[in-house]
């Protein structure tokens, strides 16, 4: 383990990731004074902010703690909110299936949507020596290590000055917004763009419901329409913009 700290594509991983580090970092720390604003214990505060690596999902699930909803619509919003890695999971198994359990499971808890698509980007299949496995396997323990810590760290001082920071200072759009360009560069389908139409459109429409529903209103929505799309239209590339095909 400790040569996968010394090894290059380590060092890559953590500065690739650096490039959208301060999104991260802005969102965690709006979370870290949602979390304390939520009236939540100190102590629940800090355990959520150190183990639950979810960013996604601690927004999602705040708001319906403080609206005192149901644990089972928390629980369920959560869970439909994180669907998304059991689809990364899936792609990502052939990658990491010569690790021990225990190893398979400490990498899963790192993953997280901006290290899924910058290390898929990097490596579009998974190697088959010795070599470009070791690769593999440092450059996703720097991506990830260098998200976790933005993540966390973030959390950790919007903690600290919960009482200093106002809320209405939004700086949690910004990591929306690298959401929103990790959504764009993962739209390579016509059905992935639509189903991305379909569940915000769904959302948006149905805004008005009570615990925040309309996410999971929005992501059944898009999951039916897109399997029933599927099974009738085979999926195909989106057109390339001018001048970016390749040359003949």
């Amino acid at each position: 383990m400790k040569a996968l700290f010394k090894h290059p594509d380590f060092r890559v991983g953590v500065s690739e990731l650096s490039a959208v580090a301060p999104g991260i970092a802005a969102w965690g720390l709006m979370t870290g004074v949602a979390m304390v604003k939520s009236g939540m214990s100190l102590v629940e505060v800090l355990l959520m902010a150190v183990l639950v690596f979810a960013g996604s999902s601690q927004l999602a699930a705040l708001p319906l703690i403080v609206a005192g909803a149901p644990m089972w619509v928390i629980l369920a919003t959560s869970f439909c909110v994180n669907l998304r890695f059991m689809v990364f999971s899936a792609h990502l198994r052939p990658y990491v299936m010569h690790h021990s359990l225990w190893r398979r499971m400490a990498f899963g808890y790192g993953m997280a949507d901006l290290n899924y698509v910058l290390f898929t980007k990097r490596y579009p299949h998974p190697a088959s020596d010795a070599a470009g496995i070791e690769a593999q396997d440092a450059y996703w323990i720097g991506s990830c290590g260098m998200s976790w810590v933005s993540w966390v760290g973030a959390t950790l001082v919007g903690i600290a000055l919960a009482n200093s920071i106002p809320l209405s200072w939004g700086l949690g759009f910004a990591g929306i917004l690298a959401l929103l360009g990790i959504m764009c560069s993962l739209a390579t389908t016509r059905l992935r763009a639509v189903s991305a139409a379909i569940a915000g459109a769904a959302a948006v429409a149905t805004y008005a419901l009570p615990l925040k529903l309309n996410i999971l209103v929005g992501i059944a929505a898009a999951v039916v329409v897109c399997l029933i799309l599927e099974k009738t239209v085979p999926a195909k590339p989106l057109p390339s913009a001018p001048g970016t095909g390749d040359a003949a």
